[in-house]
């Protein structure tokens, strides 16, 4: 029996901090980055047999919420998320998505939320390994003296979205 290989549909989203590369399965997003960290995904899910094809419908949702966000009109994404990583990863993940629009937490936070207070570490290295940012808020976590602390897509990429949210949120209150 032959199993035919998985294929991922992919997008180049032009966002205002740069191209980001958006991959999806038939079942939803499974990677949202800045294309300069993408190539090292890429070329593993190749070997693995996955094929990746160049997309221009599958992904237009999610494109068009990105869009949404970046204009301060989408505040909560509810594109369905194909998050690939252990059971603890996809905890870390999922409580992320809880934070709200405009907030931080510290990684001790979502450690403490998790029911596991001594594991702001091992929640740093899930939060690093998060395949969806921006729809998977990594952005959010900030140290517990409140500097930016680590960010793959760089920290004035992590500045810029907190500024993003900041200004929304004072747009509102006004």
């Amino acid at each position: 029996m032959t199993v035919e290989p998985e294929t991922f549909f992919l997008t180049r989203y032009q966002s205002p901090l740069g191209t980001y590369i958006l991959v999806s399965s038939q079942f939803g997003v499974v990677y949202l980055a800045p294309e300069d960290e993408a190539g090292s995904h890429l070329a593993r899910w190749e070997q693995s047999g996955t094929k990746i094809q160049d997309d221009g419908e599958h992904n237009h949702t999610v494109a068009s919420e990105l869009d949404a966000y970046f204009s301060g009109q989408l505040y909560q994404f509810s594109i369905p998320l194909d998050l690939r990583g252990t059971s603890f990863q996809r905890q870390v993940w999922e409580l992320l998505r809880g934070i709200p629009h405009g907030e931080t937490r510290s990684y001790g936070q979502v450690a403490y939320a998790l029911g596991r207070a001594l594991a702001a570490r091992a929640v740093g290295q899930a939060i690093g390994s998060n395949p969806v940012s921006i729809v998977v808020p990594c952005h959010r976590v900030i140290g517990s003296n409140g500097k930016l602390t680590g960010y793959g897509g760089g920290l004035d990429r992590k500045q810029a979205l907190l500024d993003l949210e900041a200004a929304v949120l004072r747009k509102r209150a006004v």
